[in-house]
């Protein structure tokens, strides 16, 4: 399986522009640019969508460990905090807030570590990446 992104920058770094499409067309000539992604511009950045693949990533694999254990989720819900410090991504965080019926604390943490290690956007990521995984009933 093969996916795909489109990426067109026009212009300086700081005055320039750009947009972002995806295969799928969700993204489709969505803007970025030099304040959307260092200040408070309007518009997505590559570390937003990152955090976003990151997350999403996690709770899909979580998922597929809790399945295969017999447990079905009512939600996961994961927030991914990507830190841009100095010019590299130095740290991936995730926060997960969890509903699944009759589990136990020890087999959730025990899961959310094997989603944590185990996850293609994770190996992808040359970078510190921390889990904080809370289980609500």
């Amino acid at each position: 399986m093969k996916r795909h992104a489109k990426a067109i920058w026009e212009g300086s770094i700081k005055e320039g522009k750009g947009s972002l499409s995806s295969q799928s067309g969700i993204l489709n000539h969505t803007p970025y640019s030099f304040k959307s992604r260092f200040e408070d511009g309007k518009g997505t950045n590559p570390e937003e969508l990152i955090a976003a693949a990151h997350a999403g990533c996690f709770s899909m694999q979580l998922s597929a460990f809790l399945t295969e254990e017999g447990y079905t989720p009512n939600s996961l819900e994961t927030k991914g905090e990507i830190t841009l410090k100095e010019g590299s991504i130095t740290n991936s965080h995730l926060t997960l807030v969890a509903k699944i019926p009759e589990i136990s604390q020890e087999k959730f943490d025990s899961l959310v570590e094997k989603a944590e290690k185990n996850r293609p956007i994770s190996k992808l990521l040359s970078t510190e990446i921390s889990v904080d995984a809370a289980l609500v009933q």
